[in-house]
């Protein structure tokens, strides 16, 4: 699954040089299937995904530190959308500054991991014997075809969300050369410390004594740092989902930016901040709504619904390479390294991804595409708004 990310990071890379534009994969669909097909992506990442994901990360940053320091259930919650608002807050700042915290906080994850991985290794509290055996099959588990589909989709999802730094390319100086990099060797320096990471764990626990992935974590703490574990651990996994949630922070709005300046979303999101030039009142569209999801708390499930459409539009957003190339196959740019080959690998283990997530259920997958389509009639709604205006005189014209 490393490789597999690391395959659809470079073609990323192939398309935030073609459009180094605030958006991501909103503005590489547009230009490669047209404005329908990215407003369905946009409007499936404004109603659900994005401020999901945001409320998700926030109500589990909340319950970690209730480890800590005990929390009333109210106390929680407003711990959560305090989280949301400070990041909000960050990010109307600039780039600069949500870059900076993300910066530190990268480091202090890094930092974190590899602490466990040295203190584990010069100490010896594991024990090698673990790994054995290594490709035969343990007594007690699952034969590998049917445990494979499984580990797939976890392990896909672990990787997930590496599309998302191409929405800031408007944002990014030298956007050509800077963000190819970012995204590729990214996800190769993710893929090491997963991999590292795991061999520890592995290392400190035999996976014989696993009963879930919370116990594997306490057991892992306590051989590491005995009575403590718990809470350094739960340290650990706060700042870890603190980066993750400011990264979906910085980069969601500049979604629906997009989508105000092509006039297929409210104009007001499209204006910047006068002083900070960020897309303000689009971060704080995503910060209500999430912080209105995280007091509802009925935010879980409904994401299960959009985790396969999300998949398919990042097939497609790939796809576009093949489209885009033969319109205009500009040599100047960034080129996908290993093309037509690494787009094919990624999208041949997409599909399987796809066919994996609708047979364990297909109905989450049906439903989740029937409220992408319901996002037609509002699409057509905001396109006749854009004509009328241009009718009447108004400047710009929808992106074709």
């Amino acid at each position: 699954m490393g490789a597999m990310a690391a395959c659809g990071a470079l073609c990323y890379g192939e398309l935030a040089s073609r459009f180094p534009e605030a958006g991501g994969g909103y503005v590489y669909l547009r230009e490669a299937y047209g404005p329908g097909l990215a407003f369905l992506y946009g409007w499936k990442c404004f109603l659900v995904m994005d401020p999901g994901i945001t409320a998700a990360f926030a109500v589990g940053l909340a319950s970690y530190a209730s480890i800590l320091i005990t929390l009333p259930y109210l106390g929680s919650k407003a711990l959560a959308i305090c989280a949301i608002l400070v990041l909000a807050g960050i990010n109307i700042l600039g780039v600069k500054f949500g870059a900076g915290l993300m910066r530190w906080l990268t480091a202090l994850k890094l930092g974190s991991l590899a602490t466990i991985i040295l203190w584990a290794i010069i100490f010896r509290l594991g024990d090698a014997s673990n790994f054995i055996p290594f490709f035969d099959q343990r007594s007690g588990s699952e034969p590998l075809m049917g445990a494979l589909p499984g580990a797939m989709i976890v392990a896909f999802f672990s990787f997930a969300g590496w599309w998302n730094l191409s929405k800031l390319a408007a944002e990014v100086r030298d956007p050509y050369r800077i963000l190819s990099r970012a995204l590729f060797f990214g996800v190769l320096i993710v893929t090491l410390v997963y991999v590292v990471t795991s061999a520890v764990f592995i290392y400190l626990i035999p996976i014989q004594g696993v009963t879930s992935g919370e116990t594997f974590a306490a057991q892992a703490g306590e051989k590491l740092f005995g009575k403590a574990g718990a809470a350094i651990f739960s340290s650990i996994v706060m700042v870890s989902i603190f980066g993750s949630l400011a990264a979906v922070m910085m980069s969601a709005p500049r979604v629906y930016f997009a989508m105000s300046r092509d006039r297929l979303f409210f104009k007001q999101v499209a204006e910047l901040h006068p002083r900070f030039s960020t897309p303000a009142r689009a971060i704080v569209l995503q910060a209500v709504v999430s912080c209105l999801l995280v007091a509802l708390g009925t935010f879980n499930q409904i994401i299960a619904y959009f985790v396969f459409v999300t998949v398919l539009f990042v097939a497609l957003t790939v796809a576009s390479i093949f489209i885009l190339r033969r319109r205009d196959d500009d040599r100047n740019l960034f080129r996908t390294v290993g093309y037509p080959l690494t787009p094919a690998l990624f999208l041949v283990l997409v599909v399987i991804l796809l066919f994996l997530l609708a047979a364990t259920n297909p109905m989450q997958a049906f439903l989740g595409a029937i409220v992408v389509a319901l996002g037609l009639p509002v699409y057509y709604f905001f396109l006749r708004r854009a004509r009328l205006t241009m009718r009447r005189g108004g400047k710009g014209a929808l992106s074709t």
